[in-house]
């Protein structure tokens, strides 16, 4: 079962990278992201985008035809060329950025898929959850980030174009544990054979997948907001073809709002467990102290996100600074310090 889990991770990686160069080719050959599906925008954008009156979404940049009519920018039929009737450069090219999307979004469950049999195997081949050290970890943190992509795909289908960003992170994420974090497998230590490693550890786990999810369209929306107002450098341009930053804020503050009251209850149900094992709550273990401060930041961002004052972009790098203060909790801490989690180690 070990080595079945094994080879089972390094053909997700292979999966991931082949989602990820699909969605590269949709990204390169697909027209700006003019076409918004009116529902589901409407949805995540509500009334912080204009036209509020007709619930259209509006993309502003330069090249978003009326696709809803079938009209392009400058007034011409789209779809066919002029006195032929057949399909023309734009719309063939059209037809195979979207072929590369459904193959990256096909992909993509294909490599979840794999994941998840390789974090089932390990787990049977440990005869425990696999959680229990950092390549288990990562590998569970990313699942769960890219099981909630999937999920916000089915809702919300016209966000797929973020999924080249998301598959980036995966491809980076489970090419790292399998090449520099791997850890045979070995019984887990005695401190923690509790129900409370399953309480905490899931919760954490849960709640840090998703807090990875939410800072994609974070860093998103910083890239779309600068291109809408009219930044036309690097990185601004790559956002030319995403959806229209109103969204991708409003999603990130739902994937925040959903996951900080989970990583609340993981933080207090691991206060009670150290209570139990080791007779105290809270004693500042660096793990401890990086999850305060992951806490702190996020409820600072909910905080700014709730108050008018406070510009979307501030409340945007809060998201992003609260995901890097989680990566150095389960990275930086686990390699460059000591304390009562080193058994969360390599």
């Amino acid at each position: 079962m070990s080595v079945l889990s094994d080879q089972l991770v390094s053909i997700a990686t292979m999966v991931y990278l082949l989602a990820m160069i699909s969605h590269a080719v949709e990204y390169a050959l697909g027209a700006s992201r003019a076409k918004q599906v009116a529902a589901p925008s409407r949805e995540l954008v509500g009334a912080a985008v204009g036209a509020a009156s007709s619930g259209a979404v509006v993309d502003r940049s330069e090249d978003a035809g009326d696709l809803a009519s079938g009209t392009s920018a400058a007034g011409g039929a789209v779809g066919t060329e002029p006195g032929t009737g057949s399909p023309s450069r734009a719309d063939r090219t059209a037809r195979r950025a979207e072929l590369g999307g459904r193959i990256a979004v096909g992909l993509t469950v294909l490599a979840a898929a794999l994941h998840l049999a390789a974090l089932v195997t390990r787990g049977l081949a440990a005869d425990r959850m696999p959680w229990g050290n950092m390549y288990e970890f990562v590998l569970t943190v990313s699942f769960i980030g890219v099981a909630a992509w999937l999920a916000v795909l089915v809702k919300w289908p016209y966000l797929r174009r973020l999924g080249l960003f998301l598959t980036l992170v995966m491809v980076l994420l489970v090419a790292t544990a399998e090449l520099v974090l791997y850890t045979p497998i070995v019984p887990l230590v005695p401190a923690l054979n509790s129900y409370w490693f399953i309480v905490h550890v899931s919760t954490v786990v849960f709640s840090s997948g998703l807090f990875l999810l939410g800072a994609v369209p974070a860093v998103a929306y910083l890239m779309r907001a600068g291109y809408e107002d009219g930044k036309r450098s690097f990185p601004y341009t790559l956002a030319k073809r995403l959806p229209v930053a109103a969204g991708l804020e409003r999603l990130t503050f739902v994937l925040h709002a959903f996951s900080f009251p989970i990583f609340t209850f993981g933080v207090i149900a691991g206060a009670i467990w150290a209570e139990a094992a080791w007779g105290r709550p809270w004693g500042w273990d660096p793990k401890e102290t990086w999850a305060f401060i992951s806490w702190v930041i996020y409820a600072g961002y909910l905080h700014a996100r709730a108050t008018p004052s406070v510009r979307r972009n501030v409340t945007a790098w809060l998201a992003i600074l609260g995901f890097l203060t989680v990566m150095m909790n389960l990275f930086g801490v686990n390699i460059f310090f000591e304390g009562l989690h080193s058994y969360a180690g390599l």
